[in-house]
């Protein structure tokens, strides 16, 4: 307290600000801790148990103006009391009812802020997780995958076989050639022995 009071001087004190007009100060109750205060109520007299209460209180008022001796009674019929003190009870109740209500509407307002955020927040991871699965998909389209590669190696293979089968072909053809040749070769040498042969004779020795 000395402090605030000692603050407040010295803030009265400075010329660079405007001073406040002299008026009263009402004491000004924590609205929270207010606030609190009257969701307990409200939250209480929207309970059975309230109301069974009150239903036996005004029972016991009631029976007691009217069963009781005249002097003890404090309320006569009509119960004027009663009736004020209900209807204090319902002019109170009404505002502290608003009051938690007003409270329940911010509270689910700020709930609703929150989930709009948080969805908004979900939104776009999913859109950027679909922007990243479609460059992914895109990336691994011009990317070998393992049954590319697999069809790529069968053709390979096939045309290695077929290259082999050829080339053993050839190889054969030509064998065969070289034989024929060979054996042309033969057949001419031995046809041209015997010719050969008879000029030898024909020549006169001297």
């Amino acid at each position: 307290m000395t402090e605030s009071r000692r603050e407040s001087r010295a803030e009265a004190a400075r010329l660079d600000l405007p001073r406040d007009p002299r008026r009263l100060r009402v004491p000004r109750p924590d609205p929270e801790a207010f606030g609190r205060w009257s969701e307990a109520i409200a939250r209480f007299m929207g309970t059975a148990r309230f109301l069974v209460y009150m239903t036996v209180v005004i029972l016991i008022w009631i029976g007691w103006n009217t069963l009781a001796p005249r002097g003890w009674r404090f309320d006569p019929y009509t119960f004027t009391f009663l009736t004020l003190v209900l209807s204090l009870q319902a002019s109170y109740a009404a505002p502290l009812i608003l009051l938690a209500q007003n409270r329940q509407a911010d509270r689910d307002r700020l709930a609703m802020e929150e989930d709009r955020r948080r969805a908004a927040m979900q939104k776009a991871d999913t859109e950027f997780l679909a922007r990243e699965l479609a460059s992914l998909r895109i990336a691994l389209g011009e990317v070998a995958t393992r049954d590319y590669l697999r069809s790529e190696l069968n053709r390979l293979t096939e045309e290695l076989d077929d290259s082999a089968h050829r080339r053993l072909k050839a190889d054969r053809k030509e064998q065969r050639r070289q034989a024929r040749r060979q054996a042309e070769r033969a057949d001419a040498a031995a046809f041209d022995e015997p010719a050969d042969d008879l000029a030898n004779r024909r020549t006169p020795t001297i």
